[in-house]
């Protein structure tokens, strides 16, 4: 039996560089903390994290042989919801908790279709789309977190 090179060392975008193997993740496949995985071209590797992370597109996974692994994010099925009124259908959106991309003049979703048919009737327009997914991090720390981490204040005695 063939032993799996190990992930252990999580780069995030913009603090590495050089050559790199690629592997393409959804969103859901990016939060993760043991998992196996392949490379685009084929090579398995394990990723073992000494906690569960949000991987964005543009990090980097080092194996043991030191080998750069990018992540990159895959294509999905999104819904792309414009309307008059962006900012108010974002807050209805983030109310429910729901990861949201967020560009000028529209949102990205993925493709639920609850909350396509709750902003439709807010009067959004609800465009299904193909594309990559790459939403806001928390407000609470980097990328997704299972509960929200207290930060420490100056309030704090």
């Amino acid at each position: 039996m063939t032993t799996l090179p190990i992930a252990q060392t999580l780069y995030r975008n913009g603090t590495w560089s050089g050559p790199a193997e690629r592997c393409e993740l959804d969103y859901d496949a990016r939060f993760l903390r043991r998992k196996r995985l392949s490379t685009a071209r084929g090579k398995p590797f394990l990723v073992d994290l000494p906690q569960t992370t949000s991987l964005d597109q543009g990090d980097a996974l080092k194996l043991e042989d030191d080998t750069l692994v990018e992540i990159t994010a895959a294509q999905e099925a999104l819904y792309r919801v414009t309307g008059p009124d962006l900012v108010r259908l974002a807050w209805h959106v983030g109310n429910r908790h729901t990861p949201c991309q967020i560009g000028a003049d529209h949102l990205l979703i993925q493709a639920d279709p609850v909350i396509g048919h709750m902003l439709e009737h807010l009067g959004a327009a609800v465009t299904p789309v193909t594309a990559p997914f790459t939403p806001e991090g928390g407000a609470y720390g980097h990328g997704r977190t299972h509960s929200h981490e207290h930060v420490a204040t100056a309030h704090d005695h």
